[in-house]
């Protein structure tokens, strides 16, 4: 009997004591609180407007700095707005002998949090910081690039998606002719559709509404389905669980250099 009285009593300070770290932990989860109004979010997926877009979602795969796929789908989505924006991007570009192809669009604030847990101190600089979320969050920010309609292949350009160094400027003066003639004509073609490219990436363009949307969090597998109607915290909940049984823990270890730029814009 004594020992089930001293059970007892733990138990009254051990379940508070859970629950107020499960709460804290799920608030973790969250992306940070803002103000509004906001439109209500319309993520349309790209291809199904336009399949002569192509895709090489680069974080469905392991060619990333973290060396493993943080997305379970290859798949792009924006804000309804821009993505016709892009659909009349890539049609313009095609009477030119070019299309569209993205590496990245809409990004759940989840994956930007994996980005921001799984660097270590000294480059916190070249990711996103999650308290403060990214365009891309918000689904109106596309990375992209050029693929040639007669070989299908992508465009040399002069510097590789995603590397950070100056030849990624959108300015940079190296590199062959064709290959600036090329990143100039798709930043004619973005800008003429009302998105404005992140200076220090050539392949990073913004849609000129994204105040208008929030922090975005729903998985790509979620977006349209009835699952994104329940609760917050009890989709969180359940994304947690799923982690644990499927991936194991949601930090992960930096892998070599990492060549991410700063997504503070």
């Amino acid at each position: 009997m004594a020992a089930n009285s001293v059970i007892l009593r733990r138990m009254t300070w051990i379940i508070p004591a859970l629950l107020l770290w499960t709460a804290t932990s799920l608030r973790a989860q969250e992306p940070p609180k803002e103000a509004g109004p906001f439109l209500k979010p319309d993520l349309v997926e790209l291809v199904k407007l336009d399949p002569t877009i192509k895709l090489d979602i680069r974080y469905a795969t392991s060619n990333n700095f973290l060396g493993r796929p943080v997305y379970k789908e290859a798949r792009a989505f924006l804000q309804r707005p821009a993505a016709q924006a892009l659909v009349r991007v890539n049609k313009s570009l095609r009477e030119r002998g070019y299309g569209l192809i993205i590496h990245d669009g809409y990004r759940p604030w989840s994956v930007t949090k994996i980005f921001w847990d799984a660097t270590p101190p000294d480059k916190k600089q070249f990711v996103a910081d999650p308290s403060q979320g990214s365009r891309h969050n918000r689904g109106c920010a596309v990375d992209l690039s050029l693929y040639d309609m007669k070989t299908g292949k992508e465009v040399v350009m002069p510097s590789e998606y995603d590397e950070m160094t100056e030849r990624s400027h959108i300015d940079y003066k190296g590199g062959s002719d064709s290959s600036r003639q090329l990143r100039d004509l798709l930043r004619a073609a973005m800008e003429a559709e009302g998105f404005a490219v992140y200076e220090p990436e050539w392949w990073h363009y913004d849609y000129k509404d994204w105040q208008k949307y929030h922090i975005g969090n729903v998985r790509f597998e979620d977006i349209g389905s009835t699952r994104t109607s329940l609760p917050r915290k009890m989709r969180m909940a359940g994304h947690l669980m799923e982690s644990a049984q499927e991936e194991g823990p949601l930090f992960v270890s930096f892998r070599g250099q990492l060549a991410r730029r700063p997504e503070w814009t």
